[in-house]
């Protein structure tokens, strides 16, 4: 595997990987595209992991993947996930040969993690990423609502938060969900709010004393 002496192949190698392994968050592929993704990276740090150094540049690298699965699960802000990609790119970076090697590694995941994306465009979606994107909270079969009058008639009435408030996310009111904004405070999930003001579709929330 001499030819991971040679950054530009580095960087080949690092991008399928990322792009298999983040395409197994994206989509409903039964571990296909992880398996061919671990070990692909595998390779890479097979070539050039030393023995002493192996194990925590591994546990660095893994670490920082399971903060984004945590965040898309769980958290859903980004926050999480942002030192999650962090850490990927450092156990990367770390044991290449040089500094232009490790740029280009880098480059390589900052790519094609974005780039799995397209996988959605061909193989059935993972939900783990929907409330991040809010994608699913504007929809009607869903029961959300879209821009109407009635929204004025909503100022003034409570309700309770169903995902945190970073300052977005979703309200339900009276039985009915609504996309809406804390203006700027943050909020957790299952608290009592009133909501403020409505603007168009902008409905603004606080939190009920």
């Amino acid at each position: 595997m001499e030819f991971l002496d040679y950054a530009a192949f580095g960087f080949f190698v690092v991008f399928i990987a990322t792009l298999f392994i983040f395409g197994e968050m994206m989509v409903r592929t039964k571990g296909l595209f992880g398996v061919i993704g671990v070990v692909i990276m595998a390779i890479y740090f097979s070539y050039h992991v030393t023995a002493g150094d192996s194990l925590w540049i591994v546990i660095l690298y893994l670490i920082g993947l399971s903060l984004i699965i945590f965040d898309g699960k769980v958290t859903t802000d980004g926050t999480i996930a942002s030192l999650g990609i962090l850490l990927m790119v450092l156990g990367l970076a770390i044991p290449a040969p040089g500094l232009t090697y490790g740029a280009l590694v880098s480059m390589a995941f900052l790519i094609a993690a974005p780039s799995s994306y397209l996988f959605t465009k061909v193989f059935p979606r993972r939900n783990m990423w929907d409330k991040m994107t809010l994608k699913d909270r504007l929809t009607s079969e869903h029961g959300y609502n879209s821009m109407n009058d009635s929204y004025k008639e909503l100022v003034g009435k409570t309700g309770i938060t169903k995902t945190p408030f970073r300052p977005t996310g979703t309200v339900e009111v009276e039985g009915k969900l609504y996309s809406a904004t804390s203006d700027n405070q943050w909020i957790k999930e299952d608290e009592t709010v009133k909501v403020l003001s409505v603007d168009g579709t902008r409905i603004v929330i606080v939190p009920k004393n």
